[in-house]
């Protein structure tokens, strides 16, 4: 285990704040008795106490638990590191308060702290801070481990939701394919065409390790994707993205804004005779990315006697809905209401990435 000099010195600093609370208790019970004394026995030997302990178990083979050594030879080092700590720091204590006059007339080690009282105090402080330390380790340890369980979890959640994005978005594409077959075959063609580059682009990026890319890449997906479906649609769809560029590279679920669009154009533009358009667009408020989609279609009520071969948007909403709670939890969120113009509005806010 390799020294870490912020952590070592965290722990000193923990110790003498300890050493220092001890030497208080003492004088506190013999107020008679200077000051100084008890707070250089106690800073020397829990230093020197210290040092060999906790610089000692990180030039020993540790348990990946605790970062201490398993068995007797944690149990060794610790008495040791008790045993030289107390007399060595004994005896340079000693001196210390010798050589500027800390002790009353008369007095010396002996007599500023009982031997026994000392020896008992250092033996019980000692243990207590080593355990102290010990149960941190084990506790930043444990820690550790249910994060990166949450980790792992989150991302199998994030896998199995793609998993069932992908084959909705097929079948809806591929529904779409069908209808057009039968009325033009040459624009049914070149829809295949594009519907077979957009899943070779879409699939790949979707199969990243970590399931992300830029919005720069999402809202190309979308050109695709919007090109796909002006085959079908003809003049009835216009749209309109808008990405501006500090955001371009924004990193974003794969795949997170497809199914509200898809919902916008199946649910509200081709139900309507003329048609209608599409934007989506991006924009910086605050701390946080808001993505928006919005249409100019039949709105959120389905059309009386409506019909349909594909889910409703209900699916596309909850699956991103799902996706955003997974990454960013209660940061996000998404809103769904009303256009201002008759259609449907789908608001997705994020925090930004630094």
């Amino acid at each position: 285990m390799k020294p870490d000099g912020i952590t070592l010195l965290r722990h000193l600093l923990q110790v003498w704040a300890f050493a220092l609370v001890i030497a208080t208790l003492q004088y506190a019970f013999m107020p008679e008795r200077p000051y100084g004394p008890p707070v250089a026995y106690s800073l020397i030997i829990s230093t020197l106490a210290w040092a060999i302990i906790d610089l000692g178990r990180r030039l020993m083979p540790s348990a990946a638990e605790t970062g201490w050594p398993p068995g007797w030879a944690g149990v060794l080092l610790v008495l040791t590191g008790i045993t030289v700590g107390y007399l060595l720091g004994t005896f340079l204590a000693d001196q210390l308060c010798r050589h500027y006059g800390w002790y009353l007339a008369g007095g010396g080690a002996n007599t500023a702290t009982p031997l026994r009282t000392s020896i008992l105090i250092t033996a019980l402080a000692g243990v207590v801070v080593s355990y102290y330390f010990y149960s941190a380790n084990k506790g930043a340890y444990l820690e550790r481990k249910m994060r990166e369980a949450r980790q792992h979890a989150n991302e199998a959640r994030l896998k199995l939701l793609e998993a069932q994005l992908e084959p909705h978005m097929l079948f809806n594409t591929l529904a779409n394919l069908r209808a057009l077959i039968g009325t033009d075959a040459a624009r049914a063609q070149t829809m295949l065409d594009h519907m077979i580059a957009y899943l070779r682009a879409t699939l790949a990026a979707s199969r990243n390790s970590d399931s992300t890319h830029t919005l720069q890449a999402e809202f190309d997906r979308l050109r695709d994707y919007l090109a796909l479906m002006s085959i079908r649609m003809g003049p009835r769809l216009s749209c309109t993205l808008d990405l501006p560029a500090p955001l371009a590279a924004q990193p974003v679920p794969a795949l997170l804004l497809q199914p509200l669009v898809e919902n916008s154009i199946q649910h509200g533009l081709e139900p309507k005779v003329e048609g209608g358009s599409i934007r989506v667009s991006a924009r910086q408020e605050g701390p946080d990315l808001v993505l928006e989609v919005a249409d100019t279609g039949v709105g959120l009520a389905p059309p009386a006697g409506a019909t349909g071969t594909t889910t409703g948007p209900g699916f596309g909403v909850a699956q991103v809905r799902e996706r955003l709670a997974t990454v960013y939890g209660s940061r996000s969120t998404v809103a769904l209401c009303a256009g201002a113009d008759g259609g449907t509005r789908a608001t997705l806010r994020l925090p930004l990435r630094p």
